[in-house]
């Protein structure tokens, strides 16, 4: 079995009514198994991601505990001084979780 090399997957995100990221669910790595899902506000997620931890955008495949379909990465970017979530490449001016499904 291959070794997982991130540290959590996202697979649905809430947005606040301005667009911003308001929470994420998402799956967090517990040493070789991931937990259940779990409820992280925008600024955990962002400071995670500073911290250098790797979340992807994706889902659990049914049946299959700790086996996910993964996507792109997550990336905070800086633009004109505020912090700003991406997946993928894209360059965006307010947070865009492309690929993500709404809550």
């Amino acid at each position: 079995m291959a070794k997982v090399k991130y540290d959590g997957v996202v697979e649905a995100v809430h947005y606040k009514p301005s667009g911003e990221v308001d929470w994420v669910r998402a799956y967090e790595r517990r040493g070789p198994t991931f937990s259940d899902y779990v409820l992280v506000n925008r600024a955990s997620l962002v400071e995670r991601l500073k911290q250098g931890k790797i979340y992807l955008a994706g889902k659990r495949v049914r049946f299959k505990a700790s086996t996910f379909e993964v996507t792109a990465p997550l990336k905070v970017l800086q633009v004109g001084g505020k912090d700003v979530l991406v997946v993928g490449d894209v360059h965006s001016e307010r947070d865009h979780l492309n690929g993500i499904p709404m809550i």
